[in-house]
């Protein structure tokens, strides 16, 4: 007997993601489903979290896009089914809980291939999005920017390109012949690929001209001595808050899954003097799509090339050990150096949600760190130990930097404007015969600058 459809069920092609939602109707009414290998030879990453945290964090990325969670089950899986990914019963118990409920949306939390996808909507009559699809919307309502429209749009197309057959459902009955002899669907099919690999083309080349941009904007900031330091971490951990309370902006920062994308410089002046760029990038989050990592790569540049990264954590989360291992996977394949001692710094975020015992344990396992790699405890919120923070900062910022005491005549005032732009000034005295010293910080490379402008002999190595 012929299932009827759900009542939420949307018309249109099942394959078009999300796009079909009319985001003025009332939200749609969602089932999140989180399927998990039950075999550990075949579980890989997932064994990092437990399965609970898992579908919390899809419930998560449902709510993210404002739609209405009305079920969300976890699925154990032997092994996964060619055809539907799921088995054949509970793919009919599923299709009950949907015609029950009148869900609008299935969403997947895995990797479904095209043809899987397609036969869960014809099971199931309504609309399933996978992990993929579900991200890329996400990022496509947060996107504010030029740029991160065109990443979205890249990331998006490319992960549609494979897609396109089941996409065209008007097309269905018109699969074609052999040879020459191509019916109207595989014309059609081929004519839209052919359109989607010429969309994808100009917004490379568009992405190359912003690449290029910020190329510049990097060798612009280099003329003048302002270090980069990149906050990164895990979707939610707490990095915009922290951004926000570093800089006294007032970046979108809420209590959700990549609440903001778009990245965001400010500059900060650390407790000596130290003038700093401070970076808040995209939040990363498990399996994160390729698609997206490949499309946003400008963006990660910044993180790429900065001076300090802050990986920031949010200790009150139960999996905080796993999103740790994924940001530094990331991280990993960007081609950034994540082991202790280097440039990264951990920054453990929201200890004001940890009870005094968890709080306690916490703070004397960062004690027992080596001095070089320990993590600094902070609470973004509030800012408590925001300060040590900005120390820590200025420690390995100014680390391996020359001090400098540099004689200027009094009325040289060129040459001590040219100090200020050229390094970073500690100090200015004045001696009896009116000859103005400034203990001045610089790159080992500036020395010999120093040195040609106002002659060896003025400048000594403090």
């Amino acid at each position: 007997m012929e299932r009827p459809s759900a009542k939420g069920a949307r018309k249109g092609s099942p394959g078009a993601g999300l796009q079909g939602i009319d985001r003025l109707a009332p939200p749609t009414r969602c089932a999140v489903i989180t399927p998990t290998l039950t075999k550990r030879a075949a579980r890989s990453a997932e064994e990092r979290r437990s399965p609970e945290a898992r579908l919390e964090e899809a419930a998560g990325l449902a709510l993210a896009i404002d739609l209405d969670v009305v079920y969300r089950g976890l699925v154990p899986l032997s092994e996964v089914k060619p055809a539907t990914y799921l088995g054949s019963g509970k793919v009919e118990e599923i299709a009950g809980i949907v015609l029950a409920e009148e869900v609008g949306l299935v969403f997947v939390d895995a990797a479904l291939s095209p043809v899987q996808q397609r036969n869960l909507e014809k099971a199931w009559a309504t609309k399933v999005v996978d992990r993929t699809a579900l991200i890329l919307e996400i990022f496509g309502r947060r996107a504010r920017t030029k740029e991160g429209a065109l990443q979205v749009e890249l990331a998006h197309l490319t992960y549609q390109r494979s897609r396109l057959v089941r996409s065209w459902t008007h097309l269905e009955r018109q699969r074609g012949g052999f040879g020459f002899l191509g019916g109207p669907g595989e014309t059609q099919i081929e004519a839209d690929r052919r359109q989607i690999g010429e969309r994808i083309i100009r917004i490379e080349k568009d992405l190359e001209q912003v690449k290029r941009t910020r190329a510049l904007h990097r060798t612009s900031r280099k003329r003048v001595p302002y270090p980069v330091v990149a906050l990164v971490g895990y979707t939610n951990a707490g990095k915009s808050t922290l951004f926000n309370r570093l800089t006294r902006s007032e970046v979108m920062a809420q209590d959700l899954l990549f609440a903001t994308l778009d990245p965001t410089l400010r500059s900060v002046d650390l407790p000596h003097g130290t003038r700093i760029i401070l970076s808040d990038t995209v939040g990363f989050i498990s399996e994160l799509p390729t698609q997206l990592v490949a499309a946003f790569r400008a963006t990660l540049e910044e993180v790429i090339e900065a001076d300090v990264v802050l990986h920031v954590r949010d200790m009150s989360h139960p999996d905080t050990d796993a999103q740790a291992q994924d940001v530094r996977d990331v991280l990993t394949d960007l081609g950034i150096d994540v082991e202790p001692g280097g440039r990264m710094v951990e920054v453990w975020n929201k200890i004001d949600l940890l009870p005094p015992d968890a709080r306690e344990q916490l703070t004397n396992t960062a004690e027992r760190i080596d001095l070089a790699d320990r993590p600094v405890l902070v609470s973004a919120l509030t800012g408590e130990g925001t300060d040590d923070l900005l120390d820590v900062m200025e420690r390995l910022i100014t680390a391996g930097r020359v001090t400098l005491d540099v004689t200027v005549a009094a009325e040289d005032g060129e040459g001590l404007g040219w100090l200020y732009r050229h390094g970073e000034v500690l100090e200015r005295r004045v001696d009896p015969e009116g000859a103005m010293h400034v203990a001045l910080r610089v790159l080992p490379e500036r020395t010999a600058l120093v040195k040609r402008r106002f002659g060896a002999s003025r400048v000594q190595q403090a």
